[in-house]
């Protein structure tokens, strides 16, 4: 078995991402697994050097210590540019010349949380196509998730057994596979990554569930493994919005300039996890040894993050 942890370098790790690399490295470490680190930087102009270090040095703060080197995605483009080759040889892609705008104003009601794509560009006719194409603007590369179903001979809704969340069905999605800038999109670059390293299984925060059927499907055509699944519930702040740098001191080093000690940070995600330290020195690998990621699941609301 192997674990992983993927975050983006684009700014320190907040307490909600430093929760799930917790999560994920108890849960590889109870089965004594490996458990990789993987740097989601497909994104050059967010994503920096400086960022990485600072994400991979917050770890080892909190005893999260990872096996073999760490990948880059920004290294690996060869890899996901062979997937997209391989999903236009099979007919299931198509260009996409909609803005974030027009497919929020066009979009129907989000599900689950996730926004879908109303398949404008898909219906295209040829006269507008033309003109789409004569229009000097580049296109995204979109999934044909009907065209990729029927490929398969399945339905358009997939199910996934999930660790934390349980049985979860929904419809598949027209994903971006490339951006219209040439970069590969996350959702290959995850599949195409996690089965290279031999991932088994991906912790990781559930507002990604909604979309891991759609990445199954992907698995799927590219005859990828398909590894377990862990959504997390996330970190919110009192007002319930998803926890970020704007809600103050929410990363290590904001909260050591408060006064606020590693131990003690550790100490209180450990007891959002359920697990009771005791108040005295914290071993890991022990609490790593009676974890169980499955009990999660019996309490699925987000973690409320009030004050150290």
């Amino acid at each position: 078995m192997t674990g992983r942890f993927a975050p983006s370098p684009t700014g320190d790790l907040h307490l909600g991402n430093l929760r799930t690399a917790l999560v994920a490295w108890l849960a590889a470490r109870s089965r004594q697994a490996s458990f990789l680190v993987r740097m989601e930087d497909l994104d050059r102009v967010t994503s920096s050097p400086e960022h990485e270090r600072r994400q991979l040095y917050d770890l080892a703060r909190l005893g999260l210590d990872h096996d073999g080197v760490v990948v880059r995605q920004s290294e690996r483009f060869p890899l996901y540019e062979a997937a997209l080759d391989r999903l236009e040889q099979l007919g299931v892609t198509y260009p996409c010349w909609c803005t974030r705008r027009e497919i929020r104003e066009a979009a129907a009601a989000p599900h689950d949380g996730a926004l879908r794509y109303p398949g404008t560009c898909r219906e295209l006719g040829r006269r507008r196509l033309e003109e789409r194409r004569a229009s000097g603007r580049r296109p995204a590369l979109r999934l044909d998730a009907g065209s990729a179903t029927a490929c398969l001979g399945i339905g358009s809704e997939l199910e996934i057994v999930d660790l934390v969340a349980g049985t979860y069905r929904t419809g598949v999605d027209d994903l971006v596979l490339r951006r219209n800038d040439g970069v590969p999109a996350y959702h290959v670059a995850v599949v195409v990554d996690d089965d290279a390293q031999g991932v088994t299984e991906v912790v990781r925060g559930d507002d990604l569930l909604a979309v891991t059927p759609s990445q199954v499907l992907l698995q799927r055509l590219l005859g990828l493994t398909t590894p377990t699944y862990a959504h997390v519930p996330l970190a919110v702040d009192p007002l319930g919005e998803r926890l970020a740098k704007r809600h103050g001191a929410v990363t290590l080093s904001d909260l050591a300039r408060l006064g606020v000690d590693d131990r003690t940070v550790l100490a209180r995600l450990l007891h959002s996890l359920g697990v009771d330290t005791g108040g005295g020195p914290i071993d890991l690998r022990t609490i790593a040894d009676r974890f169980d990621v499955t009990a999660l699941a019996r309490d699925r609301r987000p973690w409320v993050v009030g004050d150290l």
